[in-house]
């Protein structure tokens, strides 16, 4: 996960607001779309990586799966930042076992490494700075071709803290930098209308498998996550697009995550920094994962009964001078900053949109 430092050490992932309080009470974000109406309950996905197909024995109400304590670290990290910058955290990879023995990748099963990394508008590893949108010059980023007879569309994307997107199934680009130091991200892709685009987003932990991570010398502090992105047809991420999330940490107790039909609610917890709550439960904190379904990238998948995103303001996010974005106000224009329902406690979440 990303938690935001002061505007002074800036400089990663993408998302933590101030956090000191523990209130219980919930302050909406910005301008965030209502709550979801409830829907029916999700049929049974495709298990996460290493587990068998189908509900396991034990397995909870609601395709839950529970874990408690940190993961086990089975890559160290998965990139290196070549120069010296203000806040590099390593991006690890880990394994955990769920009560009902399934076996979960953490923070999620990502493509990095194994895909096309999007290209830079703002990269401090690569020192790739452009000062101002008049100088980002998206010429010669490669094009991937979806439909041969299709319109060329730009991208601009920034993740705390990762992202991949696909589009009608395919891979178009993966995040360069999978924690720390914040970036940003130019795509391009050659499709026609209807076309649907999916991101896989983690907000990714310092502390594999319980959400948590160092800030302001607690190394056991909440994170927070976000998504913005416009695109040259006009397309923006905005309360249109549905966003459904499949691992939610640090808890107290497996009780904390409410299931209302496909809404995984966790309001009571406080939804933003720096109203959200600090468990006390350290290294002995819950998590509930759910089953990531088989071809969630694709256009045939159904979304229809999942909840809409939640929009949060520049303030919720904690990137009010972050320049990998704030550098490039015209880039962004109209496009909002978009989670699931909870920006601190959803730690893996899929956004879609078909665009029509």
């Amino acid at each position: 996960m990303s938690r935001r430092l002061p505007a002074c050490a800036r400089g990663a992932g993408l998302a933590l607001a101030l956090a000191t309080t523990a209130a219980l009470a919930i302050v909406p974000a910005g301008a965030q779309s209502p709550a979801p109406p409830a829907a029916p309950a999700p049929t049974a996905a495709a298990p996460t990586a290493g587990a068998p197909a189908g509900t396991r024995p034990g397995a909870l109400p609601g395709g839950r799966m529970v874990t408690q304590g940190q993961a086990k670290v089975t890559t160290e990290n998965l990139y290196k930042c070549p120069v010296t910058v203000s806040n590099h955290r390593v991006s690890a990879i880990g394994t955990i076992t769920a009560t009902d023995g399934t076996v979960i990748t953490m923070p999620a099963p990502v493509q990095y490494g194994k895909g096309p990394i999007a290209a830079d508008l703002y990269n401090e590893c690569n020192q790739v700075t452009p000062a101002k949108s008049a100088d980002v010059d998206a010429s010669k980023v490669p094009v991937v071709e979806i439909d041969p007879d299709g319109e060329v569309i730009t991208g601009y994307i920034v993740a705390d803290n990762y992202f991949e997107l696909y589009v009608n199934g395919k891979l178009v680009g993966l995040d360069h930098t999978p924690y720390t130091p914040f970036n940003s991200a130019i795509v391009k892709f050659k499709a026609k209308k209807p076309y649907t685009m999916a991101f896989l987003l983690v907000d990714w932990d310092e502390q594999l498998g319980i959400g948590m991570e160092l800030f302001q010398g607690n190394p056991r502090h909440p994170g927070d996550g976000g998504l913005i992105a416009r695109f040259s047809d006009g397309t923006v991420t905005d309360s249109s697009w549905k966003a459904q999330t499949f691992y939610i940490a640090p808890l107290n107790t497996p009780d904390e995550v409410v299931e209302i039909g496909n809404v995984h609610d966790t309001t009571k917890l406080g939804r933003v920094h720096p109203v959200a709550k600090k468990p006390p439960c350290a290294d002995a904190c819950y998590a509930v994962h759910y089953k990531i379904p088989d071809g969630w990238q694709g256009t045939s998948f159904d979304d229809a009964k999942w909840p809409r995103a939640y929009e949060y303001t520049d303030t919720d996010i904690g990137v009010t001078a972050l320049p990998a974005y704030t550098r490039y106000p015209e880039l962004f224009d109209g496009a909002r900053w978009i989670w699931s329902s909870n920006l601190v406690f959803d730690n893996v979440v899929i956004a879609r949109k078909t665009v029509r």
